[in-house]
């Protein structure tokens, strides 16, 4: 995450082993990865839920297409009856002859 090399890990703990010193570094440094810890937990909560959120929101957009694509009516010349043969009202369109007809 902060790409941060061995050299530079070193650096750091020698720096803080200067500065808190030995009776107080040990602690520090469980502090810090409890604080680590629960930033990281956070973040994966924060992140979950927004990702969530934009999974319901597709799916509330996906649904309100689907209803709008049901609820609206046919154009001319797509009627069908409901056994799925083209109604009579578009002469331009024939179903294909059944089996055994003639055609």
């Amino acid at each position: 995450m902060f790409e941060v090399s061995l050299v530079e890990l070193a650096v750091i703990g020698l720096v803080a082993l200067l500065v808190l010193g030995p009776e107080r570094l040990p602690r520090a440094a469980r502090m810090a990865g409890l604080y680590l810890r629960k930033a990281r937990a956070t973040w994966y909560s924060i992140r979950s839920d927004i990702e969530r959120e934009l999974a319901a929101e597709d799916l509330k957009r996906a649904m309100k297409d689907t209803q709008r694509n049901l609820l609206s009516p046919l154009p001319p010349g797509n009627e069908r009856s409901a056994s799925g043969e083209y109604l009579a009202s578009d002469p331009e369109r024939t179903d294909p002859p059944g089996p055994g007809t003639a055609g």
